[in-house]
């Protein structure tokens, strides 16, 4: 299990460091549309390849940083009905989701976004709007942020086996299961039953 950790936290590293550098791509996203905006007013011109990079910034983000979410456990929850259950509950609950649900939606993903992207590539593939930029990066960003993505749902798991068997502890802030706010009340609640 110790190899298997190590794996976790070689993932964990990666996915830190990908989802805090691709955070500047928002910024590049504004420049760049700040920049279109007036000049299409000040000089009513513009171009296409200007929107696109938008686009194409905005999606790299929104994948590339798929796997820091879930790192951080900022994905959508139902808390309403996890601050019902058991911390442990909570980890068998979070380990059979992602080995039964998440997984396998990534593995599959990344098995179709690998000829996606590799047919844009070898074509060449240019958008069909004037002025309009080649198509294969934004792809690429849909197949590497599955990658992330699937080894990120891996980390988890390996996480929670060994949460569950007793082998870690859950690291202070990033509880996996619960956002601390929601925790903190059920453990208040927990303890208020006791």
């Amino acid at each position: 299990m110790g190899s298997l950790l190590a794996l976790s936290r070689l993932i964990d590293r990666i996915n830190e460091f990908v989802g805090r550098n691709v955070s500047w791509l928002v910024l590049a996203a504004v420049l760049i549309s700040a920049g279109n905006a007036t000049i299409r007013k000040m000089f009513d011109m513009s171009s296409n390849a200007w929107l696109e990079v938008q686009w194409y910034l905005f999606g790299a983000v929104f994948m590339l940083a798929a796997g820091y979410t879930l790192r951080k456990n900022e994905h959508v929850r139902i808390d309403v009905i996890a601050g019902n259950l058991s911390k442990r509950t909570r980890d068998w609950i979070d380990l059979f989701g992602h080995f039964l649900f998440l997984l396998p939606f990534c593995l599959m993903m990344t098995y179709l976004a690998w000829p996606f992207f590799w047919r844009s590539f070898s074509s060449g593939e240019m958008s069909s709007n004037a002025g309009g930029l080649i198509i294969w990066p934004a792809k690429l960003s849909i197949l590497i942020g599955f990658i992330l993505l699937t080894a990120q749902a891996f980390s988890e798991i390996i996480k929670r086996i060994a949460v569950l068997r007793g082998i870690i502890n859950e690291e202070p802030g990033h509880d996996h299961s619960m956002p601390p706010q929601v925790e903190a009340a059920s453990e208040m609640k927990d303890g208020n039953n006791a």
